[in-house]
Order: structure tokens, then C-alpha cells, then sequence
């Protein structure tokens, strides 16, 4: 008697290799046979005219506080992700003394914009340690897996106090005490250890995160730990990660790329760093994973992370960003509740108003998007969204053609569907107003698909959902440019972002292999147009991306996922270390 069958799909085993229709077995959690399979279950699931997957594996959110709060980690878990690794970028909530809890979560809200309020409610600091937090963490119920890296940021405030946290050099004696940690937390189960070193990541009061400026002594003293012990991987949001619209130095990156060759090489482990393309430096991309591919002959191993979809912010009136910030009319009715809001602008003196030359020159990033660049970068998402928009689909691009100033129609577009309307601006990754160079990542094998940063953002980015856009966009739908097979996608989301942490139990739907699964209606797989949820603690808000298509998401061969709609099943489990291949 089998604990669960899967009878008749289309199965993308995760490998590769071409899809074929079979029937798949699992029993304790174990996938235990693939093809025709006999005999009798506990529970079937008809998967005639469905395609099943191996559970997409997640290596780059932040639900390192939302983890003990949220079993199904949502939004990922409305996208199949059954595995998501947290800690990610330098930061997070372990190790921490009590009289540091507020500064590490004025740091997570700064530099991942999730809200304060919600991490003050929500976390119950039964932990001071790294180790007690992995604990913390074993003591929750999960309906996925979990991973973890140990956070610079904490490691660097917990060892230093105020002088980490305010970028201080680490003498002999701290870097010894923070590698120590780092140890601690490696061999207590951490995947790996993760850094922030670009301009684009500061706390509330502005500071960069601990360990920004970090010198070579410091990285490498901890780095060397992952190479005594054997383990983990080394992440970092490199110098020049952000662009020059953060504040970043764009030629940093490629200074950065050269300490991490040596390194990698010296201690034999795995070096992940954060990479987008820039306007102002359009194929610098290019150059790093060159370089990340040559340095493979002098032993360094180093992967790319990229996310296969412009990198931007959504602005609207709901979220965090919008071009009429920078206007006192605006600002003037700018917290009002939302219909209240849109009345006030459907009216003509105020539309005027807003409209009129009057600007306020310190209105920060309203007035940075407020200028015509912006608005050629900035196109109306749309329901399903279109996240590959043409040129001509842009703001600019409408107002040349309808001869008005592109303001105006983008306060017409703004208050489309009663002010809920979202417009996608194109920061990064698409410079020549398409996705091509996406498709050249996604055929290297020195990048690694990355950066939905589940779990942050949540005033203005929604980009948890790249494992759905991978298979409606990329492997379905694309029209603009070549797409990908829907095996080549799914491998992916699997097998690829599984190895590059180890986790080699899963990723495949092979026997032996572990028995996470999405059993999907691909031909009417859809994404639902982002939209502002208050559902965190304290009732705090957040973008949150749904989708439809999803029949089950399967976790250790339970159901945590029904329709959209969560279960009460718990299978998940927090990683501890990377986990080897069925014999």
C-alpha cells in the first residue's frame, strides 16, 4: 500500500531530460517508484492533463522573522516553492543580545522594507544564538522546508556592538569571535554565510549594513571557516550590486568579482553574489559571468544570481512609490484612504493642481522618478501582467502618441480600477526593452535563477512569483524573443537551485529522491496582478502576488497546498546542512 500515488501526469522530472507521461509512487515522504506504478494508495491524485514538477526550490528570500509566524511562507507558497532559504544579503535576527532586537529589525525594515511594526509583533526572541534560533525554528510548524544562512549584519553587531553596526574595522580578536560564530552556525545546521557590501542596503537611520566595508582580513577570516569545516556557501549583495541609482560605484562590481575568485579558490566553497543589469554599464553582466566561468580552471567556483524579469519596483497609490510624490498637491491628500484619495483626484482643481509646475525639490524618490527617463521605463502592468512590455507600451511612449504630457496619462492610468491600478517601472535588466540577455542567463550554467526576495519588499517589489513567470512567460507564452522548454525551465527551479546549496535529496523525480511535488494545470497556469495586502502582524501591509493553475503543492508527499487555498498539513522541516543524493 503506497502512501500517496500520482497517476497519469506529464512529468518534468527536474533533470532536464524530455517529459513523459507516468504515474509516480511515494511512501514515508520518499519517492519510491516513476513510470506505471500498480497497487493501491492511501490517496491518489488524477494528474491526466497536468504537468507535475519536482517542488521549486527558493535560494534567495527573507522570511528569516515571517518563517515563525506564516507556515506556508506565503506569497511563495502560492508559486510551488516547497524549499526557500532565508538570510540572505547580511541580514537577520540571529545571533542578537536583547538590547539589539530593535536595531536588527530597523535594519531588516531598512534594508528589505518589511515593516517594523509587524517584526516587532510577530517575532517572540526565544533565541539569543545562532544555534537557539535554528532551534526556534525546528519548534515551528512548517508546511515547507527551510534553510538558513548566518547574517553578517548580526554576527558582526552581536561580536562588536556599536562599532559593527557603524562600519568600525574588526580587529584580530573580533574576526576571530565572529568566525567562531559563524562555525557555530555552520556546524549547527546553516546552509552558509551571507554579507551585504552595496550602497543600497542601510537601516532606517541610514547606515549600511554591518559588514559593508568590510576588509579582506575580515572576509576571508570568516570565509576560511566554510573551508575548515567543508560547508556552506558564501552569498553576498556585492559592491555595485545596486547600480548607481543606489549610490553604488557600477565599476565595483568587477573589483569585488577578484577577491571572490581567491577566495573561493583558497577554501574550495561556493561563492553566490547578486548580479542586475545596468543602463549605465549594459553589458558589465556579461564580463562577470565570463569571469565567473573562467575562474573555474584556477578552482574557484562562483555563480551568478539573477532574476529572469526587469528588476523594479510596481508604483501606484497603494505602494511606497510614485511620481507625484515629489508634488504638494499630492502630498497633501497622499494619506488618505484610498477612495477618498481617488475622489479627490477625479476632481478638476485638484487634477490641476497636482498637474501644475509646483515641485518639492526634497521629496526623495518621488522626485527622482518624477522626470521624462522615468517615464520611458515605466509601463502599465496590466491583469495578467505583462512584465516584457514593448517600447511603445510605456507612458512616454502613449503621451507622444496621443500628443500629451506624459504626466497626464499617467494620473489617467493611476486611477484606472478605482486607484488600484499598478504601473511596473523597468530599473534594471532591461535596457534594450526586451528580455534577450534574461534568456542568455538562462542558458549558463554560471547563473543561478535568484532574487524573487520573498518575504521583503513589501511597499513596492512583488517578485516572489518568478517561479510561476517562469513557466506562463518563459516556457509558454513568450512572443518577443526565444523561449525555453518547459523541461529547461523547470530544471531551474529544481535541480539547479538545489545543488548549488547541496541539497541534493530533492530537485528530482527519481526514486529515492524526496517527494515534493506541484501538479499544475500548465495550459491555464496564470498570474493574478499584484495587489496590497494588511494581513501581516498588526494587521502592517504588503504586496502580495497570487496565481491560479496550482492543483497541489506536495510537500514530503503531503498536500500543503489545495487550489491556492492552504492546508493544514505541516510536513516541513527546518535544513540542517546540505543533504547527499539517494544511494
Amino acid at each position: 500500500m503506497h502512501d500517496l500515488v500520482i497517476r497519469g501526469g506529464k512529468i518534468a522530472d527536474g533533470s532536464g531530460k524530455q517529459a513523459s507521461t507516468g504515474d509516480i509512487a511515494v511512501s514515508d515522504g520518499k519517492i519510491t517508484e516513476v513510470g506505471r506504478v500498480a497497487g493501491e494508495a492511501r490517496r491518489e491524485i488524477d494528474a491526466d492533463g497536468r504537468l507535475v514538477t519536482p517542488g521549486f526550490v527558493d535560494i534567495h528570500t527573507h522570511y528569516d522573522a515571517q518563517a515563525t509566524w506564516d507556515p506556508h511562507l506565503l506569497p511563495s507558497g502560492w508559486h510551488g516553492v516547497t524549499t526557500a532559504v532565508v538570510g540572505n544579503c547580511g541580514v537577520g535576527f540571529a545571533p542578537a543580545k536583547r538590547d539589539q532586537h530593535q536595531m536588527l529589525i530597523e535594519l531588516m525594515e531598512g534594508v528589505e522594507d518589511i515593516p517594523g511594526a509587524a517584526l516587532s509583533e510577530g517575532i517572540k526572541w526565544d533565541w539569543e544564538t545562532f544555534p537557539e534560533y535554528l532551534n526556534a525554528l525546528e519548534r515551528t510548524p512548517l508546511a515547507v522546508d527551510l534553510g538558513t544562512h548566518v547574517p553578517h549584519g548580526s554576527v558582526r553587531t552581536y561580536v562588536m556592538g556599536e562599532r559593527g553596526a557603524r562600519n568600525e574595522p574588526a580587529t584580530a580578536q573580533d574576526i576571530a569571535a565572529m568566525a567562531a560564530i559563524v562555525k557555530e552556525g555552520i556546524q549547527a545546521g546553516a546552509l552558509g554565510f551571507s554579507t551585504s557590501r552595496t550602497m543600497g542596503h542601510t537601516a532606517l537611520n541610514g547606515e549600511p549594513v554591518p559588514g559593508t566595508f568590510a576588509a579582506e582580513d575580515e572576509l576571508f577570516g570568516i570565509g576560511r571557516t566554510l573551508g575548515e569545516l567543508g560547508q556552506g556557501v558564501f552569498e553576498l549583495a556585492g559592491a555595485g550590486a545596486a547600480g548607481d541609482l543606489a549610490g553604488d560605484d557600477i565599476d565595483s562590481a568587477l573589483k569585488e568579482i577578484e577577491w571572490m575568485q581567491r577566495l573561493s579558490a583558497e577554501i574550495d566553497r561556493p561563492i553566490s553574489f547578486a548580479m542586475l543589469q545596468f543602463d549605465s554599464a549594459p553589458n558589465q553582466w556579461r564580463e562577470l559571468v565570463e569571469i565567473c566561468e573562467k575562474s573555474q580552471a584556477d578552482g574557484a567556483n562562483i555563480l551568478a544570481q539573477f532574476a529572469p524579469r526587469p528588476f523594479g519596483i510596481l508604483t501606484g497609490h497603494q505602494t511606497e512609490a510614485n511620481q507625484f510624490l515629489g508634488r504638494p498637491a499630492y502630498l497633501e491628500i497622499k494619506d488618505l484612504p484610498l477612495p477618498e484619495r481617488v475622489r479627490r483626484m477625479k476632481d478638476p482643481a485638484v487634477r490641476e493642481r497636482i498637474l501644475g509646475p509646483e515641485r518639492d525639490s526634497s521629496a526623495g524618490f518621488g522626485s527622482m522618478l518624477d522626470n521624462p527617463d522615468m517615464l520611458k521605463k515605466i509601463f502599465p502592468l496590466g491583469d495578467p501582467p505583462d512584465y516584457e512590455p514593448a517600447p511603445e507600451q510605456s507612458i512616454w511612449a502613449i503621451a507622444e502618441r496621443e500628443g500629451k504630457p506624459a504626466d497626464e496619462i499617467l494620473y489617467d492610468f493611476m486611477l484606472r480600477d478605482e486607484g488600484k491600478e499598478l504601473l511596473l517601472l523597468t530599473f534594471f535588466n532591461y535596457s534594450d526593452g526586451n528580455l534577450d540577455l534574461m534568456h542568455e542567463l538562462l542558458n549558463n550554467e554560471r547563473a543561478v535563477l535568484s532574487l524573487g526576495d520573498g518575504g521583503a519588499h513589501c511597499g513596492v517589489i512583488c517578485d516572489a512569483s518568478l517561479q510561476t513567470f517562469m513557466l506562463t512567460h518563459w516556457a509558454r507564452d513568450r512572443s518577443r524573443g526565444p523561449k525555453l522548454t518547459v523541461e529547461h525551465a523547470v530544471k531551474a527551479m529544481t535541480m539547479d537551485t538545489a545543488a548549488v546549496y547541496g541539497l541534493l535529496d530533492r530537485g528530482v523525480i527519481a526514486p529515492g529522491y524526496k517527494a515534493d511535488f506541484n501538479v499544475i494545470d500548465f495550459e491555464n497556469l496564470s498570474l493574478r496582478r499584484p495587489e496590497m495586502a494588511f494581513d501581516l502582524p498588526g494587521g502592517a501591509r504588503r504586496l502580495i502576488q497570487k496565481s491560479t493553475g496550482y492543483d497541489a503543492t506536495i510537500v514530503g508527499g503531503e498536500i500543503v497546498m489545495q487550489n491556492g487555498e492552504g492546508t493544514d498539513a505541516r510536513p516541513g522541516r527546518l535544513l540542517r546542512g546540505a543533504r547527499p543524493a539517494p544511494a
